[in-house]
């Protein structure tokens, strides 16, 4: 065996010996594949080009300590020196972190002087941010307040509500002076505690710090649905809400009994407080902020129940929202189920309507026949702990109203009906108030011949005349005459307790959240939108955006769909997008078009139910686009519609797709074609099942 192994040596020796530079070149081969071998196989921190260096995230000249090496220990030695501190926890190459860079330079321009802005790059492998700390997502913002920390912040990136939540953070609790300012702290959406603390021996009176703790550790933990935290200093003052001994702390709850911290039965402790108001605080109204990403948020509050969606532009800066307390009001009514004492107070203190009658010019053709309208001044209040007499009504509000009233005269002009019927339109002077006009034509018996031919009724504000008008549902179209200042009269007071369609309500910033409201079927310019829906009936409504958002307009559309037989009629959300220039081979339907082309009796239609998510959907395109090129005709559509953008009437849902369905001449029910797979087995049926008579 190694005999004929050492003749192959030896002959290879003898060549290599007769030409040498296959000996040289052998040697190199060699030599050339152990040092490639030697660098593939080394460890990988050899072959592996090392990261660049960091660079500075913001600019030079911003306020904001940009820390881009990663200097976590030196941001903590920052941190020491300030009351207030904001942490900017960001990845260089995350996208929400470059968003949200102008958001924070911009919260930072405005606050520099009382609060520091650090931001740290987490991402730099050789920070110690990096080693020492470790997070899901990017950016991470985090608050200090002196030594009470990290407040993390998990609401939008906007600088609006950002600087919003610093501001809490650095005023944590509300100074309450006297009875005005009380009757605004209560009067919120957010549920309100109030502390009372006497000042007089010392600057910190005994458990006032215990308290301001608390307010700190609710930011901490419900940074959508907070509390908001006072101080009372007065006696006199802490006596309105039954406080009489210092270190008493009260929880205001609008509709249940307030309650009063129990000192014998719980420590006085920041945690313990915080806990006690979390539990027992009642909030009737709940804000939803969707991050944009995928989750079960609006799933989980669907579940619920019914749920009625309103969409407002927030400001969260603003110092008032007069929406916002219309709104509230609304709710307050809807859940007052006993007349508490409470609300039988603000019912007492209802404010008499400040009203004036406007006789309009009359008609051009008809000299005896007149409109007339009773308009009325409407003002938004709030809540307070005792009743309060109201203003009586003045020249100027009624002066007031009038300049509205007469800017929007030619749409009065055109109303002719013998019911009175009414509209709201907002103040142009104060965001407080606003107007109930309720007019009806008068006449002297020639009413009766135009009757027919009136067909307009009162237009919101800002509509065009012109155009057609839609009939408002207020309670006034059945011909039922009701006060023009309370045009649901007090039906809505308690309705959660007298209806089993009970409605849960939720708040949504149309500045942050519009695509959910325009998916739902919203088309105002505006930006106000509301929108109830039954997720166990899958079924949603729309408000009637042609009247304002205002507290009427919302209270006629709870009760409307708390109704037995609900007047409100089902939306169907249509795809809005489609733009055909010319004729289709094959016809796209949507929601506003299906009945009109699908239910048409006069031709055959034969439908594909599809989604653009569907891959099996594409692969029956080439088999329709055959079947029209081999038997369309004038008598014969085919057409497809996507449903996931397009909703339709219960009996045309499928539970699949794709789903193909024929709808014959002179029949609106569906027949389901099985194995439609192929051009042959397509025309087959359709030639079966066509109508012998049918031309083509």
């Amino acid at each position: 065996m190694l005999r004929p192994a050492w003749l192959h040596v030896q002959r290879l020796l003898y060549l290599m010996g007769r030409r040498p530079d296959l000996l040289c070149g052998a040697i190199a081969l060699s030599c050339a594949l152990f040092v490639a071998l030697r660098f593939t196989c080394s460890r990988a921190k050899d072959v592996v080009l090392p990261a660049k260096p960091p660079v500075h995230f913001f600019p030079l000249q911003s306020p904001v300590v940009d820390l881009f090496l990663g200097q976590i220990d030196y941001a903590e030695h920052l941190r020491q020196e300030s009351e207030i501190t904001l942490y900017f926890l960001y990845a260089p190459w995350c996208a929400q972190s470059i968003a949200a860079r102008e958001e924070i330079e911009h919260v930072a321009n405005n606050l520099a002087d009382q609060v520091l802005f650090v931001a740290v790059n987490c991402w730099w492998h050789h920070g110690k941010c990096r080693k020492q700390r470790s997070f899901f997502f990017y950016p991470v913002i985090h608050l200090y307040h002196r030594s009470f920390g990290p407040i993390e912040y998990k609401g939008p990136l906007t600088a609006g509500y950002i600087e919003k939540f610093v501001r809490r953070v650095m005023s944590p609790v509300l100074y309450v002076p006297s009875m005005e300012k009380l009757k605004d702290f209560l009067f919120n959406l957010e549920p309100g505690v109030l502390g009372f603390f006497e000042f007089n021996a010392s600057p910190q009176p005994p458990g006032y710090l215990t308290f301001f703790r608390s307010a700190l550790h609710s930011l901490q933990k419900d940074y959508i649905d907070t509390i908001r935290f006072g101080v009372i200093t007065c006696r006199a003052l802490a006596k309105e809400i039954s406080l009489s001994s210092p270190g008493s702390v009260y929880l205001h709850r609008n509709l249940n009994s307030s309650l009063v911290y129990p000192h014998q039965e719980m420590n006085f402790t920041a945690a313990n407080i915080c806990k006690w108001a979390l539990d027992n605080r009642e909030t009737l109204l709940h804000w939803i902020r969707p991050h944009g990403g995928k989750s079960l948020l609006l799933n989980n509050e669907l579940k619920k129940g019914p749920a009625l969606f309103m969409f407002i532009p927030f400001n969260p800066l603003a110092e008032e929202q007069p929406l916002l307390h219309e709104i509230m009001e609304v709710v307050m009514k809807y859940n007052s189920c006993t007349q508490s004492p409470q609300h039988v107070e603000r019912e007492d203190v209802k404010p008499f309507p400040c009203c004036n009658t406007v006789v309009l010019p009359p008609w051009p053709l008809l000299s005896r026949v007149h409109n007339v309208c009773e308009l009325c001044v409407n003002q938004s209040r709030g809540v307070s702990p005792l009743p309060v007499t109201e203003p009586h009504c003045n020249f100027v509000d009624i002066a007031a109203a009038l300049d509205s009233f007469y800017l929007k005269e030619q749409i009065f002009l055109n109303f002719m009906s013998t019911v009175r019927g009414c509209s709201n339109f907002l103040s142009s002077y104060s965001p407080y108030f606003f107007y109930s006009a309720c007019c009806q034509t008068v006449s002297g018996g020639r009413i009766a011949s135009y009757q027919d031919n009136a067909s307009s009724v009162l237009s919101s504000q800002g509509k065009d005349p012109n155009e057609k008008s839609h009939i408002v549902p207020h309670i006034e179209e059945k011909g039922q005459r009701t006060s023009s200042y309370d045009l649901t009269s007090h039906a809505l007071t308690g309705l959660r307790c007298r209806t089993n369609k009970t409605l849960n309500m939720y708040l949504l910033d149309s500045n942050i959240s519009w695509v959910y409201a325009e998916r739902l079927g919203a088309s105002s310019q505006e930006r106000k939108f509301a929108a109830i829906i039954d997720l166990k009936e899958e079924i949603h409504y729309i408000i009637d955006q042609s009247q304002p958002l205002i507290g009427p307009t919302l209270e006629v559309f709870i009760q409307n769909f708390s109704k037995v037989y609900s007047p409100l009629r089902h939306h169907l959300a249509s795809d809005t997008t489609l733009s055909m220039s010319g004729p289709q081979l094959i016809t796209e339907v949507t929601s506003s078009t299906f009945r009109q082309v699908v239910l048409d009796s006069r031709k055959d239609v034969l439908l594909l139910f599809y989604t653009t998510w569907c891959g099996f959907c594409a692969t029956l395109n080439h088999i329709f686009i055959r079947l029209t090129q081999l038997l369309a005709t004038d008598s014969l559509i085919v057409a497809r519609i996507n449903i996931a953008q397009n909703d339709l009437p219960w009996e045309f849902i499928v539970d699949r797709v794709p789903t193909i369905m024929f709808f014959p001449q002179n029949r609106s029910t569906g027949l389901l074609p099985h194995a439609l797979s192929t051009v042959q087995r397509g025309s087959r049926f359709l030639l079966g099942t066509r109508d012998p008579e049918t031309p083509g």
